[in-house]
């Protein structure tokens, strides 16, 4: 896989968010349980928070909530959440180590770089332009538009933005979310292992090829 992965040119790399670029857990766990606190909900842990991520906000809050919580209820959680984070989404918020580093390398490679992410859509903009700023030419976040991942419609709207090939795109994420997206998208696929999910767990979700280093991906690119 490396060889073959080697031996194409790419032009584009996606990249997800949470768990690949940046290591938001702290801020999405903080926030949950501030709103938890405020409606009477037991503490969530980190590693709870963890487990919860990478299908979007409500499957977050759907996950979090007690057991047998009203749909109603769901919903009116979800809202809170989603207004609390996006005040609060880069207090603890901080890119992985050699993140920034290899993001100026792909650029001047030439390569775009886009971010595609289950995260509300407010917040990836904003969490790009905070951290990322002049790196990221196309953001998408979960709005009302498009489905999200592992669907391929984020995939499909970065493509059609910069009008690049799915055969010079690579996708990378940390999660068999992120797998499945690639796979559905018919594009390349490298998953990473310094995010929310083992490398046992992205083996067993059908990774072909996991790194555990950013600069592994600059040799890919190369």
């Amino acid at each position: 896989m490396m060889n073959t992965l080697k031996n194409k040119s790419y032009k584009l790399v996606i990249f997800d968010l949470d768990g690949t670029i940046l290591n938001t857990l702290d801020d999405l766990a903080d926030s949950l349980n501030a709103v938890f606190k405020m409606i009477g909900y037991q503490k969530r842990t980190v590693d709870e928070v963890r487990s919860f991520v990478g299908n979007g906000v409500m499957k977050l809050i759907e996950r979090a909530v007690p057991k047998d919580t009203s749909k109603e209820d769901i919903l009116k959680t979800f809202k809170m959440f989603s207004e609390y984070y996006q005040a609060h989404c880069a207090i603890k918020t901080k890119p992985y180590d050699g993140i920034i580093e290899m993001l100026h390398a792909l650029k001047e490679k030439g390569c775009k770089i886009a971010v595609a992410s289950n995260k509300i859509h407010p917040a990836v903009v904003s969490l790009c332009n905070d951290y990322y700023p002049g790196l990221v030419d196309v953001a998408v976040g979960d709005d009302p538009i498009r489905p999200k991942k592992p669907h391929p419609a984020m995939v499909n709207y970065v493509l059609d933005k910069l009008n690049i090939s799915k055969e010079n795109t690579l996708y990378v994420g940390d999660s068999d979310v992120d797998v499945l997206t690639a796979k559905n998208a018919g594009i390349d696929c490298v998953a990473v292992d310094w995010g929310f999910r083992t490398k046992e767990f992205l083996i067993q979700s059908g990774a072909g090829l996991i790194i555990s280093n950013p600069q592994e991906l600059i040799d890919i690119i190369e």
